[in-house]
């Protein structure tokens, strides 16, 4: 079971760089566990690449109904007093965004504490830079 920040799970529903590389972590270790702002964040994502030009809107309907049955499957950490403790924490010690703080909150708290049992699947390289820094085993898909 892993982790997968937003950055990492955009490439399993749509063609990018890392696309193959996050494809084989995802088919070694199909159990994802995911912040409950992934599937907005996802969604953000896909709709700016749309607006952009950048992805037909055939393309990312599929990319989307891809989101849905990924999200159907993952294991999602919920919001909670916990969860926004230990982001204001983070924020504090690290250069995240709130919803970067956020993401590694949630990877703490599924790790129940321990962030050396769970590996933490990114492609952001401040994100990863910090679970690295808590103690997470932080896969890049490359």
């Amino acid at each position: 079971m892993r982790f997968w920040d937003s950055s990492a799970v955009v490439p399993l529903l749509v063609a990018e760089p890392a696309t193959r590389a996050t494809q084989r972590l995802y088919r070694a270790d199909p159990a994802v566990i995911a912040w409950w702002g992934t599937e907005l964040e996802c969604a953000s994502a896909l709709a700016r690449r749309q607006r952009e030009r950048r992805l037909a809107p055939a393309l990312t309907l599929t990319a989307f109904e891809r989101l849905a049955a990924l999200q159907r499957g993952w294991h999602e950490v919920e919001p909670g007093e916990e969860l926004r403790e230990s982001a204001r924490r983070f924020l504090r010690v690290h250069p995240l965004s709130a919803a970067d703080a956020l993401q590694l909150a949630a990877a703490f708290q599924a790790a129940e504490g321990r962030p050396s049992t769970l590996a933490f699947v990114s492609l952001d390289d401040r994100l990863v830079a910090a679970a690295r820094s808590e103690g997470f085993r932080a896969l890049i898909p490359s």
